[in-house]
């Protein structure tokens, strides 16, 4: 086991507890670094999993590493937080213990992806263990779909992290015994609803406002009256940054519709859900004046009313609510007008109240879904913690106080679990070790939360006194009651050199974590959180259902002062602390490497800084000083009992007793256990995974020896059973076999006889006695001509069929060349068609009449021009005219017959004779004035075109020779439609054709074994064709 660990560290060391210098901060970062630079960004400190954030997508989140890390002790992979997720659910589910794992780093340290991939985890190994049917597969993916819902109503960009959590989450989910989810539910803390209505320049509101107008249809922002800017409302304008590369707003708002649908939510919920969003968007733009009286109105009425109108109150409710505030006085009720400021401060007051109840309303929302609907005999619980990490901003203000304060006690509850509960529990159980000094900051989290004298009460008694508080008191009645605290101070208090960096608005504390200091300005504000009650009022006469829920008759009725914001975070937070110290308790400790989200970059100090707050070195020394693994002598001699022969199957002594023979049994070294009052105490992790691989080992060796026994018994009995059946059977059987073969044979000798009487009288008409016999010839004929019928229209072969079958044979054949021809018509594209076509014309030109006309069908007509005609000579074609086919042709001149060689054009117009050396054109032959085609019925390729000229009575009839002569003439005739002008010539005849200016020459054709083209000693074309 060790040796296959040690290969794995390649890259530095994968569990610190193995640093040689394990004492050394510097030693500890370097190991760290050295393992995020090859992309290893997980170590262990024991069982804690330290995750530095690598600001890239990573490799190993897909289903194969989910499979890889399912069933696997912490060491037998490496690091990673499927390995975490994965030891807590099988420790769930085996140990029927409830769970939680704890994320906490720093903002932008990569927590809230941490819970992506322990909830994926959790839902494929629930999976593993059921099947779909049971019920759980609703459930899993509700789980998935939280997050988009959650991060778009709950993150938001900020200057340190793209997708920052401006909430607190906890997380149950519920399984049954065999660790199928039955249900879950969600505590959430702190939503930051100042961001709704101011955001730092290149920082943005929440993500669900710009998917909002990035991602809805135009019917829906057309109800609602807003455009897809987000630089056109105040609220989503203010930080300049309302595109982010990292983000995408359209897709991810798709993603939100779908995540509603399965959690259930209704069509017109959804909608009345982004009303509600448009609401306060649309709020933000919302201005005010004064008249001329002093008296504060809203700018833009017809806005307002509007705006009145989709909330679904009163057309001028709205702008009479937020430029008046209700008072109530001897049971009656004063409106006092507000100036422009107080009216500011009513409508962001107003939408910070909205968005914060509709957050939690939507929370709610989700839980109801969750909850588990059935009953189940026993269930665990896996608890998730994502909250915010520890922040100190140039401006810090009290949402940071909270926030810092809520660390301060996730601190503590690691101090008193992880460190403090050790050190107690290897005392009380006698185990010698060196105590680890660490610092507790019990001190920090009472100086904020301590009863009357803490910073939340003192901040709730000013904010409850009457008067004339501000946030100046405050700050002073902090530095009368708290001034003395070595971890408070303020400009007043502190010395010369703390005083010039601060100022006299702030107040500064030491936690564990650094220095922080605070702007008292705003305090008062944000912890009374105000919203007028004539807001109330007409919030909850609102038709929206939703904001109806959220506002309810009841809270008005109320008489109580609601809790401030401070005690009511105290309160949830320390809740909160109860649930994470009933359950075991797993870390995932988030380190940001670099300020500038970028990876392969590691800064040493802000990383240092982290290390110290996060309390990492305490842990790692407990680790290495003490014991990874503890159990009660009960429970350890119970679950490996098997692994020694004294104590198996039984053993009568005590616990104590059975623990050291099982220790003894195994081999275990002086150094790798102690024995404590109660406990066994194992020092390595090594140990106890080979200790948990014997014993699973053993398992698996009782289990095959108790299968092997069982089956053997069983298949005995079946044995013994089936023996006596098989011998009862046996004899049935032979007995119908017997009977079949009798009556087959029978059945045989009838059919025999049958088919040679009708064979004697084959010839005779149909009756009882060749009927069988002639139905036995038909289907063999028919199955001879399925094997043989003819393929293509080209094979006239048919089967022979008997005489009783003749004229069947005749109407099949005729059918099936029918089905052929039809098949060959309708595979004819229209290319091939017009080859087909032209191929048609052809014959009935020169089939019969031509000589060689048969050799031709088989070749088929050229249909390009193969660069015959060049540009220049088209430019003598007429406007219009396009080139259908050209070739290279001989003429013969009208005088003296002299051959010249020539390129021929034919056109959709006319054809047209080239000279292919200067490009001009000799002949033109429209095809209006085409008189006729003549040629002879030899084999020679010379033709004759005839026409008439009425404008020049000198032209004379073109003499040509061509060597595709039936391929020309038949493209001239397709051109022109004049094929019925061919004539062609037999018996040696002659033809006559025009010289021009009247005069008629002739053309004498003969055969001959030397074929030629010659004028004649009698002054005519003498034609001798082969």
């Amino acid at each position: 086991m060790e040796s296959s660990l040690a290969s794995r560290d390649k890259v530095g060391v994968q569990d610190a507890v193995l640093l040689e210098n394990y004492e050394s901060e510097n030693a500890f970062i370097s190991n760290l670094k050295k393992r995020y630079d090859g992309n290893l960004i997980y170590t262990y400190i024991g069982s804690v999993l330290v995750s530095v954030n690598p600001y890239q997508k990573m490799n190993f989140y897909d289903d194969a590493h989910i499979k890889q890390y399912q069933g696997c002790t912490l060491y037998e992979v490496p690091p990673h937080v499927f390995a975490i997720s994965d030891n807590v659910f099988r420790a769930m589910r085996d140990e029927s213990r409830d769970h939680c794992i704890l994320i906490s780093g720093e903002s932008g340290s990569g927590k809230t992806e941490a819970s992506k991939y322990i909830l994926r985890h959790l839902s494929a190994c629930s999976r593993a263990v059921t099947s779909d049917h049971e019920g759980t597969h609703h459930i899993n993916q509700q789980l998935i779909q939280l997050n988009p819902i959650l991060e778009a109503f709950g993150n938001a960009k900020t200057h340190r992290n793209d997708n920052s959590s401006r909430f607190g989450k906890y997380m149950d989910v519920r399984f049954d015994f065999r660790g199928s989810p039955i249900g879950g539910n969600i505590l959430n803390y702190l939503l930051e609803k100042s961001r709704v209505v101011h955001q730092a320049k290149g920082e943005r509101n929440f993500h669900i406002f710009y998917q909002l107008l990035e991602g809805a249809d135009e019917k829906l922002l057309e109800k609602l009256g807003i455009t897809r800017n987000s630089n056109d409302y105040f609220y989503t304008a203010q930080g300049n940054c309302s595109k982010v590369s990292s983000l995408d707003d359209r897709k991810e708002f798709k993603a939100v519709e779908s995540a509603l649908k399965v959690f259930e939510f209704s069509r017109s919920t959804i909608e009345n859900l982004f009303t509600v969003l448009g609401f306060i968007l649309r709020l933000g733009n919302v201005e005010f004046e004064e008249d001329d009286g002093g008296r504060v109105t809203v700018k833009d009425l017809a806005s307002a009313r509007q705006l009145s109108k989709i909330i679904g109150c009163g057309a001028d409710e709205l702008a009479e609510a937020v430029t008046h505030r209700s008072i109530v006085a001897n049971n009656e009720k004063v409106y006092s007008p507000l100036s422009v400021e107080q009216s500011i401060y009513a409508r962001d007051a107003l939408a910070k109240a909205v968005y914060g109840r509709l957050f939690d309303w939507l929370v709610s929302q989700l839980n109801s879904s969750l909850k588990n609907k059935g009953r189940t005999p026993r269930s665990t619980l896996i608890g998730l913690l994502d909250i915010y990490g520890f922040e100190i901003f140039e401006c810090n203000s009290f949402e940071q106080l909270c926030i810092n304060y809520c660390n301060e006690k996730l601190q503590q509850l690691f101090i008193q679990l992880t460190l403090k509960q050790e050190q107690e529990e290897y005392q009380n159980e006698g185990i010698q070790w060196e105590p680890v000094k660490f610092f507790n900051n019990k001190i920090i989290c009472d100086l904020i939360e301590e009863r009357h004298r803490g910073i939340i009460d003192i901040l709730d008694e000013e904010c409850l006194r009457p008067g004339d508080p501000d946030d100046k008191t405050f700050l002073n009645k902090l530095s009368k009651s708290v001034g003395k605290h070595e971890r408070f101070v303020t400009h007043e208090l502190a010395d010369a050199k703390t005083r010039k960096s601060m100022k006299y608005n702030e107040f500064r504390l030491q936690h564990y974590a650094g220095h922080v200091t605070y702007t008292a300005t705003g305090f008062l504000d944000k912890n009374n959180d105000l919203l007028y009650r004539n807001l109330k009022e007409l919030m909850s006469q609102s038709k929206n259902p939703i904001v109806k829920e959220l506002f309810t008759v009841e809270e008005l009725q109320r008489k109580k002062r609601p809790e401030t914001v401070g005690t009511q975070f105290r309160t949830s937070l320390n809740t909160l602390m109860q649930i994470l110290m009933s359950k075991e308790p797993s870390y995932v400790r988030c380190i940001k490497p670099n300020d500038t989200k970028s990876p392969k970059y590691f800064d040493h100090d802000l990383v240092q800084h982290q290390v110290q707050y996060l309390g990492l070195m305490e842990n790692l020394r407990v680790r290495r000083a003490g014991f990874a693994y503890r159990r009660l002598y009960k429970v350890f001699h119970q679950r490996y009992k098997s692994l020694a022969s004294e104590t198996w199957p039984t053993y009568h002594g005590s616990d104590r007793e059975a623990v050291e023979l099982i220790c003894k049994s195994l081999g275990y070294g002086k150094e790798e256990y102690r024995l404590g009052r109660s406990k066994i105490f194992i020092r390595k992790p090594q140990t106890l995974f080979r200790t948990e691989e014997l014993f699973q080992r053993r398992k698996h060796e009782l289990a095959t020896m108790v299968q092997a026994f069982y089956k053997g018994r069983i298949q005995r009995q079946k044995y013994e059973l089936m023996r006596a059946a098989v011998t009862k059977i046996s004899c049935n059987w032979k007995r119908v076999l017997a009977i079949r073969l009798k009556e087959k044979r029978q059945k045989g000798v009838v059919d025999i006889r049958r088919f040679i009487v009708g064979f004697i009288h084959r010839h005779e008409a149909r009756s009882k006695k060749n009927a069988n016999f002639l139905d036995f010839v038909r289907i063999k004929y028919l199955e001879k001509c399925v094997e043989n019928i003819p393929r293509n229209v080209l094979d006239k072969n048919w089967p022979r069929a008997p005489v009783a079958l003749e004229e069947a044979r005749e109407l099949l054949k005729e059918l099936n060349m029918r089905n052929m021809v039809m098949k060959y018509v309708k595979s004819c594209a229209g290319e091939k068609k017009a080859r087909m076509e032209e191929k048609l014309l052809a014959s009935s030109l020169f089939l019969h009449r031509k000589k060689g006309y048969e050799e031709t069908v088989s070749k088929p007509f050229k249909q390009g021009t193969d660069n015959i005609i060049n540009s220049k000579q088209m430019m003598s074609f007429l406007a219009g005219e396009r080139l259908v086919y050209a070739c290279r042709v001989t003429k013969y001149d009208r005088h003296g017959y002299k051959d010249r060689e020539r390129s021929l054009a034919v056109t959709n117009g006319g054809t047209y004779v080239f000279d292919p050396k200067s490009n001009k054109m000799k002949d033109h032959v429209p095809h209006a004035d085409l008189t006729g085609i003549s040629c002879s019925a030899e084999r020679d390729q010379l033709f004759v075109l005839h026409f008439t000229n009425p404008a020049d009575d000198s032209k004379a009839d073109v003499i040509l020779s061509s060597d595709y002569c039936i391929e020309t003439l038949t493209k001239i005739a397709a051109a022109s439609k004049k094929g019925d002008t061919l004539k062609i010539v037999s018996n040696n005849k002659s033809i006559s054709h025009s010289l021009g200016n009247g005069k008629v020459g002739m053309i004498e054709f003969t055969t001959g074994k030397a074929p030629s083209i010659k004028k004649a000693k009698n002054g005519n074309l003498l034609v001798i064709a082969p």
